[in-house]
């Protein structure tokens, strides 16, 4: 026993794609992504469940990372079709990467379905502290919106 629901709207969109050449014809499709930071780097999971990662390509010009990823539909002949839910086909997603990243030290892994992508903060765009010398003995460290130190007269 399969049970199955009708949803109108899918139905037109299998037969526009039928009409229109199948999954194929379409354009890249877009995937799900989580982006968070964690200390001095940010991270980017992608969902990509089913894709092999042989095709997943990850390319940076300039500060535009581009994600590309395939996943192939079963092909075989015999196949009677009865549900067809998971797209397949190109996946594409392109991210902005702000001025204070390190390009240079991406670094990306697969695991269970997800593309996780680790992009670390540039050296320079670090919150780091400033030691302020005054004309008296004591050093005065500026560390956020506080001032510590010593004042001597």
């Amino acid at each position: 026993m399969v049970a199955l629901t009708f949803d109108p709207f899918r139905e037109m969109d299998r037969l526009t794609s039928q009409m229109l050449g199948g999954p194929a014809a379409r354009g890249p499709r877009w995937m799900p992504m989580d982006l968070y930071r964690v200390e001095d780097h940010f991270v980017v999971a992608v969902d990509l469940p089913g894709v092999d990662p042989g095709s997943i390509d990850l390319n940076v010009d300039g500060n535009t990372l581009t994600i590309r990823a395939e996943r192939s539909v079963r092909t075989d002949e015999a196949v009677q079709w009865l549900a067809q839910e998971r797209p397949a086909g190109s996946f594409l997603r392109q991210l902005n990467l702000g001025d204070g990243l390190d390009v240079e030290r991406i670094q990306a892994s697969y695991d269970a379905g997800v593309l996780t992508v680790t992009i670390p903060v540039a050296e320079k765009a670090r919150p780091r502290r400033i030691t302020v010398e005054t004309g008296g003995t004591g050093a005065t460290q500026i560390q956020g919106d506080v001032v510590q130190g010593e004042v001597t007269s």
